[in-house]
């Protein structure tokens, strides 16, 4: 029950800094977003002191960890690779325009008899 009340009091801090950008809309923008962040830092320091919000830093961080595990490739396998799909496309698109052409002409052509 705690921690549903800790995520909830963080998402009002949340809605709160963003209500503050829309109701300082005559202040400077500094303030306008100073607003908003002060919300979001809020609502994230009371999200962590919550059961849910510390299972979601542990996500993200080995998300993290993944992403940097990933071997990337390189530019030329990027490219090889962009060049195959749009290889690919093109026979695809001349294949279909080919297949519409026969079915077109077998039913209008042979089928139906317009011309």
């Amino acid at each position: 029950m705690a921690d549903r009340l800790k995520v909830a009091l963080a998402l009002a801090a949340f809605v709160a800094g963003l209500a503050g950008f829309y109701l300082l809309g005559d202040q400077p923008t500094v303030v306008r977003v100073a607003s908003v962040l002060v919300g979001i830092l809020v609502a994230l320091g009371i999200a962590y002191t919550s059961e849910p919000g510390r299972r979601f830093l542990a996500y993200a961080r080995d998300s993290y960890n993944e992403v940097r595990r990933v071997i990337w490739p390189s530019r030329k396998e990027t490219i090889q690779m962009t060049g195959i799909v749009f290889a690919f496309v093109v026979v695809m698109a001349i294949f279909l325009w080919v297949a519409d052409k026969l079915i077109e002409w077998v039913l209008y052509g042979l089928l139906l008899g317009w011309n």
